[in-house]
């Protein structure tokens, strides 16, 4: 067994954009969050946000180190790139809404010399009348949308999704979306930091003026073929009750929720590591004789050379377990 069979938990990387909000101390009773929270990186593999380890043998140490020096001990077969950390898993809270944007995918990214983007989103918690936006509304044209840009009124060629906590949402690259105020959203996605502003609902930045948007890059980057998505309400293990249940499988990630009771082995395949949100409750992870208790909103990297990982709840707990 790999000496980096022990179970990673890392310190959060915290942005401050000008939408962000507070929940993130009050919901997770986080006390290291900047006044204005907008993203907590729970892991990442980035020069503008590295996660590194903030307990155990690894201490100290990066994310993007510890994969160029184990390289498929960490990642997995299965990664496109073993010394590559190839997903960011971030926790978003939308005070305010989010620009309507766009990212690259493998087909177009080269377009614009930006990195694909793919990325799900999992409803943690939303305030009364929230909502999401992906995908155009019918008969929308680059005319439309245009003029739609230049006037104001880009909200009407927009499909806003109302949701409930629990549900999901993937998002291709390509597909033009946005997040609503008031959403408290775990979202994984693929390593990347593109995204193309179409609009920002003429917000103004720190500086008093308005933000910056890449309307011909996005209109380069936008996949007309795509239609709007369904929300995803995950079948199988339901929330009240126990087991695994699919929230979105794509070719770049796999996202699963487990609800949990009982105490429980996962027996890993080397193809994947497997990245753990606790949702609800607590968890304490156990693998290669260290032993972590994940608490509501806290994370943790079991790396791909683990045999076997064991769970044991505290009473029920619900995770969201990522795997490549």
């Amino acid at each position: 067994m790999s000496a980096l069979c022990v179970p990673l938990v890392f310190k959060p990387v915290y942005k401050d954009y000008i939408w962000g909000g507070e929940r993130l101390a009050a919901v997770y009773g986080r006390t290291d969050t900047p006044e204005v929270c907008a993203e907590s990186w729970e892991i990442a593999a980035r020069p503008d946000g590295e996660s590194i380890v903030a307990t155990g043998p690894f201490a100290g140490r990066g994310l993007t180190e510890l994969s160029a020096e184990y390289g498929a001990a960490l990642v997995g077969t299965r990664a496109p790139d073993p010394h590559r950390f190839p997903l960011l898993f971030k926790v978003i809270d939308a005070r305010d809404r989010l620009s309507v944007q766009v990212h690259p995918n493998t087909e177009n990214a080269e377009r614009t010399g930006g990195e694909p983007k793919t990325e799900m989103w999992v409803v943690l918690d939303r305030s009364p009348g929230a909502s999401l936006y992906a995908g155009l509304a019918e008969d929308v044209t680059p005319e439309s949308l245009r003029r739609s840009l230049a006037d104001g009124t880009t909200a009407t060629q927009l499909v806003e999704h109302p949701i409930e906590p629990g549900q999901a949402l993937f998002i291709p690259g390509g597909l033009v979306h946005a997040i609503g105020a008031g959403c408290l959203i775990y979202e994984v996605q693929q390593n990347s930091n593109t995204t193309y502003r179409l609009f920002d609902w003429n917000r103004v930045g720190a500086d008093g003026r308005p933000r910056l948007l890449h309307i011909e890059e996005g209109f380069k980057t936008l996949d007309w073929s795509l239609p709007a998505p369904r929300m995803i309400d995950p079948a199988g293990g339901d929330r009240a009750g126990t087991g695994w249940s699919e929230v979105v499988a794509c070719d770049y990630f796999n996202v699963r929720r487990l609800n949990l009771a009982e105490p429980l082995d996962v027996t890993m395949d080397s193809l994947s590591f497997h990245v753990l949100f606790v949702t609800a409750g607590a968890v304490a992870v156990s693998v290669g004789g260290e032993r972590v208790l994940l608490r509501v909103g806290q994370s943790a990297l079991v790396p791909a050379a683990a045999d076997v990982y064991h769970l044991e709840p505290d009473a029920a707990a619900c995770l969201l377990v990522t795997t490549l």
